[in-house]
């Protein structure tokens, strides 16, 4: 159940149900307690009605306006800079050069005896003829057709944004 100065409150606004006005009445008739309460809300509820609102006048609200629009040209077009781009450059250069030491460790010649006679692992020219070929070349350049589409559609939307302002 609401506090009773709450049930005062919406008697005195008029937004109680009828049920809960009879016993609020009963209340006040007989509760020395809410008879006193009742008397300070309605007190405090009459000195809010006569208080006169006045409006701002125009230089005010013309000088805000000024100040906003103030504001705003202040600050760039596009200052932020979305740091999910640059989480995932920073995680694909991490990964690629993570992949890179794996597969040196995993084809370095670690029977070798001493530090001086560490051998560098051979490429061979063939095995690089056989994996810029066939699906991985297709592959290759299937992705990168998609990105420079995704590229040129972000560049004709900011286009199309700034033409409209």
């Amino acid at each position: 159940m609401r506090n009773f100065e709450e049930q005062l409150w919406n008697y005195v606004d008029g937004t109680c149900t009828p049920q809960e006005r009879e016993v609020i009445e009963h209340l006040i008739a007989t509760d020395e307690a809410y008879r006193l309460k009742f008397e300070e809300i309605k007190a405090f509820n009459l000195e809010l009605q006569d208080i006169e609102l006045d409006a701002p006048s125009m230089a005010f609200t013309y000088n805000v306006m000024e100040q906003v629009r103030a504001e705003e040209a202040r600050k760039p077009l596009k200052s932020s800079i979305n740091t999910m781009v640059i989480k995932g450059i920073a995680a694909f250069f991490v990964l690629t050069i993570t992949t890179l030491v794996v597969i040196a460790l995993a084809n370095a010649n670690w029977s070798a005896g001493a530090a001086n006679q560490i051998s560098v692992p051979t490429i061979r020219a063939s095995e690089l003829k056989n994996l810029f070929s066939g699906n991985v070349l297709n592959g290759f350049l299937f992705f990168d057709l998609v990105l420079a589409l995704y590229f040129f559609d972000s560049y004709l939307r900011k286009r199309k944004i700034i033409e409209a302002v």
